[in-house]
C-alpha cells in the first residue's frame, strides 16, 4: 500500500473516530425516545446543531493537521531516509543522511550515518586487499592497451558476429577519414566497441573471407589468413589482413601422434587494415607514365630511324636532306621535351622515399633542444613556436642536422646562444634556427651542407645535403640586418593533426582512452532479443540536445548535438558525437543565456540534413538514453519526413528511472540526482557535458533498478511508464 493511500485512510478513520460516538449516542437517544420527548429533543438541539457542526468540523481539521505533520515528519521522513540508506549502500557510499525531524528520527539518522562510518572502514580494509590482488592482472591490461594504442598500423578485432571488440587509436583514425561526411563530429560514426563492422566492409566480403579461414584451419595450416582489397563507402581503397582468433576448447580434444590435443574454436577474427588509395593512385599515375613514355616515343624513334636510313643515300638532293635531318631534330627535341615533362610531373613517384614518422613540431624542438643543451652546452630558446603544427620527419637524423649546425655555430664563430621558431608555410612547415653575431658568408653554408656530420667522437656518413633530400626539403641562410642576426631556414612537410584538443581530452578525462572490451566475444552466444537482455549488456547512446528554445512544435530548431556511448556497463568517454548546427532561424536569447552558445558560432556550420544522418549512424543499433527524453525525442520526430530518418530504437529517460528509484523525493532535476549520487557535473549545458553527465547517473541508478527487481530492458521501460513524469508531452 502506497504512502498516500496510508494517508487518505488515516483521515477516514480519524473521522470516524471523531463522529462515530456522537452520531451513535444521538441514534440510541432517538430510538429510546418517543412522541412529544422527540420533539423536545429536538427543539433543545437544534439551535445548536450549527455550532456543533462548525465545532466537529474544526476538531476534524485540526486532527487532519496534526496527523498530517506527524505523517510528514514519520512515515515520509522514514521513507526518505530509507532511500537515502540505499545510496549509502550502494551508488553513493560517502552519501550520508541529514538528522531532520523529531528527535527519535534524528536519533535513527545519527546511528545509521555512525554504522554506514563502520562499513566504509571494513570496505576501504576489503578494497585495498582487493586493489592489491588485482594488480598484476591490471598492469597486463595496461601493457595490451597500450601496445594496442600506440601501433602504428590499423588493427580491429571482431567477434563472429562483426562487433568490434578492440581497436587501437591508428585505426580509429583511419575509420574517421572514412566517413561519408567528416567534417560532421569528426566523422566519428562508423567505429566503436559493439558497432558492426559490416557498416564499413559488405558483409558477403567478409563471409567469403571467413570461410577460407575455415578450409585452411581444417586443412591444419599454421597461419591461416586471408587478404583481400575492397573500397569503401567513401570510395577509399583499403587493403585488408584477416587472422582469426582462435580459443582453445579442453573439452573437445583430439588425437595426434598418439597425445591428446585440444581443439581450437573460432571465436572471432583480427583485420589490419592499409589505406592504399594513395599508393595505387601512385603506381596508376606510374604505369601512366611508363605507358606515355614506351608508346609515345615509339612512333618518334620509328620517325628517326626512317629519317637516319633516308639520310644515307648520297645522291639524296640537299633540299631533302635538310628536311630529314629537321624531321630528326623535331622529333628528338619532342622526345626531350615529354622526358622532362614526365620527370617534373612525376618527380615524386620517381624518388626513392625515406621513411618519415608523424610528430608534433612542439615536440621535435624540444627534443632537439635537449640534445644541445647536454652534448655541446649551448643555451637554446623558443621563439614563436606554433604549437598545432604536425611535421613529417625522419627525427633522428633531423636532430643530428640541427645539433652539427649548432656545433659549427658555437666552435667557428662563437655564437652563445640559439633559438628555435616554428611556424606555417601552407604544406611546408619553416623550421628556423636563430643566431646572433658575426656574419657567415654563402660559401661557408655551402661547405657545412656538404661535410660529412661529426660532433666530438660522433660521426655520421650523412651530410645536412643528404638530411634536407631526406625531407624533399630545402635549406637556405637568411640575414636579419635590423636585429643583427641570421638563421637557417629550413623547409619541412607538414602532417596532418593527430591529437585532441585540450578542451576535448579534460571533458573525457582519461589519460589511456579504452579501445577494447573482450567480454563482447560472448556476443555471438547470447540471445539477441533486446527487450529481454539485462540493461548491463547493452549498447546505450546517451545524447542531449542544445535548442534555440522550448517550443518545438512552434517551430524552435536543435542547435547542438552531443552524445557518447555505454556498452556492457561501461561509459566509453572516447567514443563520443558532439557537432554544433545552424538553425536557419534566431537564436533566443533566454536559451542563449543557459546554453552560451551564440549565432556567431553557428555561422557556417552544417544544417540538420547533414547531421542528422551522421548521428542516426552513430547511434545505430543502440538504445537510447537522455535525461528528459520526451523534449528531445519531439525535436527529432519533427525532423523524420524532412531528413527521411527515423530515430526507431527503445528510448530509455533518466528522469523517469529515477522517478522509479526514488519516488519521494522532491526533485528529479538531473543536477539534483547527480548530487545525490555524489558525482561531479563537468561541461553543464552543453550537450555532450549534458550526455556524459546522464550516462553516469544511468550506470549509477543500475544498480538501484536491480535492487527493486528491475534488470531488462522491458521492466525498465515497464516502470519508467507507470511513474507521473511519464504523462509529459511537447
Amino acid at each position: 500500500m502506497s504512502a498516500r493511500l496510508r494517508f487518505a485512510l488515516a483521515v477516514v478513520v480519524l473521522g470516524l473516530l471523531m463522529t462515530g460516538p456522537f452520531i451513535l449516542t444521538a441514534l440510541i437517544v432517538w430510538f429510546e425516545t418517543e412522541g412529544d420527548g422527540r420533539q423536545q429533543l429536538v427543539d433543545v438541539l437544534a439551535p445548536h446543531l450549527g455550532v456543533g457542526m462548525m465545532l466537529t468540523l474544526l476538531g476534524f481539521a485540526a486532527g487532519v493537521g496534526v496527523l498530517r505533520t506527524l505523517f510528514r515528519q514519520y512515515v515520509q521522513g522514514l521513507l526518505r531516509m530509507a532511500e537515502n540508506l540505499r545510496l549509502m549502500l550502494g551508488a553513493n557510499r560517502g552519501f550520508r543522511v541529514q538528522p531532520n525531524g523529531p528527535p527519535e528520527v534524528q536519533m535513527l539518522a545519527v546511528a545509521a550515518n555512525e554504522l554506514a562510518s563502520q562499513r566504509d572502514e571494513i570496505f576501504g580494509d576489503v578494497e585495498a586487499q582487493i586493489a592489491r590482488a588485482k594488480d598484476s592482472v591490471e598492469q597486463e591490461k595496461n601493457r595490451l592497451a597500450a601496445l594496442m594504442s600506440e601501433l602504428t598500423q590499423s588493427v580491429v578485432v571482431c567477434n563472429l558476429d562483426g562487433r568490434i571488440l578492440l581497436y587501437n587509436n591508428r585505426a580509429r583514425m583511419q575509420f574517421r577519414a572514412l566517413s561519408d561526411a567528416p567534417g560532421v563530429a569528426g566523422g566519428g560514426e562508423l567505429i566503436g566497441l559493439g558497432r558492426s563492422i559490416y557498416a564499413v566492409f559488405e558483409r558477403n566480403l567478409i563471409a567469403h573471407a571467413l570461410e577460407t579461414i575455415q578450409q585452411r584451419l581444417k586443412r591444419g595450416v599454421a597461419q591461416p589468413q586471408a587478404n583481400f582489397v575492397t573500397t569503401t563507402r567513401a570510395g577509399q581503397l583499403l587493403r585488408v589482413q584477416m587472422s582469426p582468433v582462435l580459443a582453445v576448447a579442453r573439452s573437445e580434444e583430439k588425437i595426434e601422434g598418439g597425445e591428446a590435443v585440444p581443439e581450437r574454436t573460432f571465436t572471432g577474427f583480427i583485420l589490419m587494415l592499409d589505406n592504399i588509395t594513395r599508393n595505387f593512385e601512385t603506381e596508376s599515375r606510374r604505369d601512366q607514365m611508363l605507358h606515355n613514355l614506351t608508346e609515345g616515343n615509339r612512333a618518334s624513334l620509328g620517325n628517326v630511324r626512317a629519317a637516319a636510313e633516308m639520310l644515307e643515300y648520297g645522291d639524296l638532293p640537299d633540299e631533302m636532306r635538310d628536311r630529314f635531318r629537321k624531321v630528326i631534330r623535331d622529333e628528338v627535341q619532342a622526345m626531350g621535351q615529354r622526358l622532362n615533362d614526365t620527370a617534373s610531373e612525376f618527380a615524386d613517384s620517381l624518388k626513392v622515399r625515406w621513411p618519415l614518422e608523424e610528430m608534433l613540431g612542439a615536440d621535435l624542438i624540444a627534443a632537439v633542444q635537449r640534445r644541445i643543451e647536454e652534448r655541446i652546452g649551448l643555451p637554446t630558446k623558443l621563439e614563436e613556436v606554433d604549437e598545432r603544427l604536425w611535421v613529417k620527419v625522419d627525427s633522428f637524423s633531423l636532430m643530428q642536422a640541427l645539433t652539427y649546425l649548432a656545433n659549427r655555430l658555437s666552435d667557428e664563430f662563437e655564437v652563445r646562444e640559439v633559438r628555435f621558431r616554428l611556424s606555417s608555410a601552407g604544406r611546408l612547415v619553416h623550421l628556423d634556427l636563430i643566431w646572433s653575431g658575426q656574419a657567415m658568408s654563402t660559401e661557408t653554408v655551402m661547405s657545412w651542407e656538404l661535410e660529412p656530420m661529426k660532433i666530438d667522437d660522433e660521426s655520421s656518413p650523412l651530410t645536412v645535403r643528404d638530411v634536407i633530400d631526406r625531407h624533399d626539403g630545402e635549406m637556405w641562410l637568411e640575414r636579419e640586418k635590423v636585429r643583427h642576426r641570421a638563421f637557417f631556414r629550413i623547409l619541412l612537410p607538414a602532417a596532418i593533426p593527430q591529437e585532441q584538443s585540450e578542451a576535448e581530452l579534460f571533458l573525457r578525462g582519461e589519460s589511456r582512452p579504452e579501445y577494447y572490451d573482450f567480454d563482447l566475444f560472448a556476443w555471438s552466444e547470447k540471445s539477441h532479443g533486446i527487450e529481454d537482455r539485462p540493461l548491463t549488456e547493452l549498447a546505450f547512446t546517451v545524447f542531449d540536445t542544445e535548442t534555440t528554445g522550448l517550443n518545438p512544435s512552434q517551430g524552435d530548431e536543435i542547435i547542438q548535438i552531443g552524445a557518447t556511448r555505454v556498452l556492457n556497463g561501461k561509459l566509453l568517454r572516447n567514443e563520443s558525437f558532439e557537432q554544433l548546427i545552424d538553425p536557419r532561424r534566431p537564436l533566443a536569447a533566454e536559451s542563449a543565456k543557459i546554453h552560451g552558445i551564440t549565432a556567431e558560432m553557428l555561422r557556417g556550420q552544417p544544417t540538420i540534413e547533414s547531421v542528422l544522418p551522421a548521428f542516426h549512424a552513430f547511434a545505430a543499433d543502440t538504445v537510447l538514453i537522455a535525461h528528459n527524453a520526451a523534449f528531445d525525442m519531439r525535436f527529432l520526430q519533427l525532423k523524420e519526413e524532412q531528413t527521411g530518418l527515423r530515430f526507431d530504437q527503445p528510448v530509455i529517460d533518466t528522469l523517469l528511472l529515477s522517478a522509479v528509484v526514488h519516488p519521494n523525493q522532491e526533485s528529479h532535476r538531473l543536477e539534483a540526482i547527480a548530487e545525490r549520487l555524489g558525482l561531479t557535473i563537468v561541461g553543464r549545458h552543453t550537450a555532450l557535458g549534458d550526455a556524459i553527465v546522464t550516462a553516469e547517473v544511468f550506470l549509477k541508478l543500475l544498480p538501484l533498478l536491480a535492487e527493486k527487481g528491475i534488470r531488462t530492458l522491458r521492466e525498465a521501460r515497464e516502470a519508467a511508464e507507470k511513474t507521473y513524469y511519464a504523462r509529459i508531452k511537447y
